[in-house]
């Protein structure tokens, strides 16, 4: 029987019972937890009676389930519609999104407040698995894709300034996410340099002529 993410198994012992259960919920033994609701019972002369070892194996809950849970529980308390889908990407990478009617709340000025829920998405996930780190990226309505293409059009521009005015340039502050995006949009651009300045939360890039 399943219910959930658990099923209840019977069989003549409890590594049978054990077995059935992992066959049916297609997954292995590391990733399930075990709790024995009956033992076998043994009938007259040694031999097992009709009744069953009975046991609850259970799913543990992955990367994916503690990022969505989180999240919807998040929007939930924040009276925002929607719904959450999380993909695992790579082994440590986690790319949730947000899908919904009125998603522009999650966002906020310059992706503030997304990048908000993404940073404590991050921390909840790797308090949660303390042996391997995970890097959780959480987007809605593409915000992610069109923020990086405004950031590699505002690298490209201040280059051509920084070079036209022969002086170095700082841009605004920003998180380590987009100042990795401006560093990769000038890595090869043979007329400028980037290096990052100043202490989080204000540290910004500096865009130098060679």
């Amino acid at each position: 029987m399943i219910t959930g993410n658990y099923v209840i198994k019977t069989g003549r012992t409890i590594q049978e019972a054990v077995q059935l259960a992992i066959e049916e919920l297609n997954t292995d033994l590391d990733q399930v937890k075990i709790d024995i609701l009956e033992e076998p019972a043994k009938g007259l002369l040694g031999f097992i009676s009709g009744k069953p070892a009975k046991v609850k194996v259970t799913l543990k809950a992955t990367p994916s389930d503690v990022v969505r849970e989180f999240l919807q529980d998040l929007i939930n308390v924040m009276g925002v519609e929607g719904r959450v889908t999380v993909k695992e990407e790579e082994a440590n990478l986690l790319r949730a999104e947000f899908k919904g009617p009125n998603m522009g709340v999650l966002i906020g000025r310059r992706g503030q407040t997304l990048d908000s829920i993404q940073y404590i998405a991050g921390l909840v996930l790797n308090k949660k698995y303390p042996d391997k780190y995970y890097r959780v990226i959480v987007d809605t309505e593409d915000y992610r894709k069109k923020r990086e293409e405004t950031l590699v059009q505002l690298a490209k521009n201040i280059a051509y300034k920084a070079v036209r005015l022969g002086k170095d340039i700082a841009l605004e502050p920003m998180n380590p996410y987009e100042r990795r995006i401006i560093h990769s949009a000038l890595q090869g651009d043979a007329r400028v340099t980037t290096h990052s300045e100043g202490e989080e939360p204000y540290r910004k890039v500096i865009i130098s002529v060679k």
